[in-house]
């Protein structure tokens, strides 16, 4: 795929009962779920109106074993995966799982930033195709992204070096710092990185658009999910909030804004 080195081409729900998710993420966010394909791994796609959104994994026993959670993942765009890897290892990072060839999907590797912050790195097999499932402005799909690091100023340097990935201004949050708008060098905002708040677990989260958050928070509630900050009016004339599926699984909404 041809999505730019530092994007975010993929998300990935890790679920332990997908009829369960796909039931839960229809009712709240209007996705229609993919089928599970027959034999091997259950890996069904999140379908927007637009195009895929992302893909949901239903773990085994064996991912259980190993301390698999309920939890959404994003993958990022890379050059070469292999390089990436070794980039991420040499600035203290470190390898999940080593880099494996997904026959017709790509290359792909699951690690970890310094502070110990999972994601995926991806190089697409079809040249020429680009992921549409990260779009700011379109309904079902991310539209922010948002890592909250115990340092976020080393979080920051860490993804410019290995992925391209420059402040591009900010809005001050007092006691918690800079809240650092981020993306391509000369680009727009894909999303941010701030420092984590007291008793908040660091990682990525991911903000799917909807029509209305304040008519998708009783959604959320009503298929049993719970609803843990927002709805809440952002600059930009966004609004928020933040939930976690009936797994446990954070993550984010919003409505509205540039």
């Amino acid at each position: 795929m041809t999505n730019p080195h530092g994007s975010f081409l993929w998300y990935e729900l890790m679920t332990r009962d997908a009829a369960a998710a796909a039931a839960f993420y229809s009712a709240v966010i209007g996705w229609d779920v993919g089928e599970a394909p027959p034999g091997g791994v259950d890996y069904r796609m999140l379908n927007a109106a637009d195009g895929h959104a992302g893909g949901m994994l239903q773990l085994d026993e064996a991912m259980l074993a190993a301390g698999a959670t309920p939890t959404w993942h994003g993958y990022l765009a890379v050059e070469d995966v292999d390089a990436t890897v070794a980039g991420i290892a040499a600035a203290g990072g470190t390898t999940i799982v080593a880099p494996w060839d997904a026959p017709g999907v790509g290359r792909i590797a699951m690690v970890a930033d310094p502070q110990g912050i999972v994601f995926y790195v991806m190089r697409g097999a079809t040249e020429g195709a680009t992921s549409p499932a990260f779009q700011h402005n379109s309904v079902g799909h991310v539209g922010w992204n948002e890592l909250m690091a115990p340092d976020a100023e080393g979080a920051l340097g860490f993804y410019h070096r290995l992925f391209g990935l420059t402040r591009l201004g900010g809005m001050p949050m007092g006691e918690m710092g800079e809240y650092s708008f981020i993306g391509p060098e000369g680009g727009q905002a894909i999303g941010a990185i701030m420092r984590c708040p007291p008793g908040a677990p660091a990682g990525w989260s991911f903000y799917f658009r909807v029509d209305d958050v304040d008519a998708a928070k009783d959604r959320i509630t009503a298929a049993g999910g719970t609803v843990i900050n927002g709805p809440m009016d952002v600059p930009g004339g966004a609004r928020v909030l933040q939930a976690t599926d009936p797994e446990g699984a954070l993550f984010g909404l919003l409505s509205g804004g540039e």
